[in-house]
């Protein structure tokens, strides 16, 4: 098994996960670095998986699927490119032999949904994790559409899954997203371990991604939101009172990161 993050347009990653002679990719923003791919590793795409109905995340579903014939897979609650599948919380993608789990996780966009593939169906036996825009290394996605309560019980979700899972985001925001991380914790040494790696591998003009989510749990502050150094630190920036409901503390700690310059 090969997992490649191909880069497209600013910043987007687009996931290309080979089996032998064929390939699955997640959320084809733009057709031409995965046609471009597929041409150099002589591999015929099976499936394209998406998360969510963003424009850079479906702009290239068409053209790929006209010059692949490949079966595209989607969130039931959203509009996406037809002919699709589409899936919600507790359906299995099946692609290639992999059965892929989805998750429900609203919050970016209304009907934003996940991928995950179990240690004990990959090909590695190692699990893996495809969530779009919900969650990012150091971060989470914008509430375009959702609600905090929302985001918060998405990323909930995700951080339950298994400590090696790899998460496979679909942006490359890590350092910006470590910047306000750093902010909200200062004292956090793992957190500053990881920034520290995460320069290194982008000086050298390497990928942040995947990560895990063990290491999430340890330096992402959206998923340590309800941590006491992180209750804290948004309290103090937003003024919340003590026992602020834990959907509170998200709201004003997504709002600070929207501003945080």
């Amino acid at each position: 098994m090969t997992l490649v993050p191909l880069p497209a347009f600013a910043d987007n990653y687009i996931w290309m996960l080979q089996i032998e002679s064929g390939a699955i990719v997640v959320d084809p923003g733009d057709a031409k670095p995965v046609l471009n791919a597929l041409a150099q590793s002589h591999v015929n795409l099976a499936a394209i998986l998406v998360t969510h109905h963003h424009a850079d995340h479906v702009g290239g579903v068409d053209e790929l699927r006209q010059a692949t014939g490949a079966a595209v897979f989607g969130p039931a609650g959203e509009v996406i490119p037809e002919p699709c599948t589409p899936l919600s919380e507790g359906d299995v993608a099946e692609v290639l032999g992999l059965p892929f789990s989805v998750i429900d996780v609203p919050g970016h966009t209304a009907g934003h949904i996940a991928y995950f593939l179990p240690a004990k169906a990959s090909p590695d036996g190692v699990p893996l994790l495809f969530c779009g825009d919900t969650l990012f290394s150091g971060g989470c996605g914008r509430l375009f559409e959702g609600s905090p309560r929302q985001m918060l019980h998405s990323l909930d979700a995700l951080a339950a899954l298994p400590a090696d899972t790899r998460v496979c985001c679909a942006h490359e925001y890590t350092l910006s997203n470590l910047r306000f991380a750093r902010a909200v914790e200062p004292s956090n040494d793992a957190l500053a371990q990881y920034m520290t790696s995460c320069e290194a591998r982008r000086a050298a003009g390497e990928p942040t991604l995947p990560s895990r989510i063990d290491t999430e749990r340890s330096i992402n502050p959206f998923l340590r939101s309800r941590e006491a150094s992180v209750r804290r630190a948004v309290s103090t920036h937003a003024g919340l009172a003590a026992k602020a409901d834990d959907a509170d503390v998200f709201a004003a700690l997504r709002q600070w990161k929207n501003d945080f310059r």
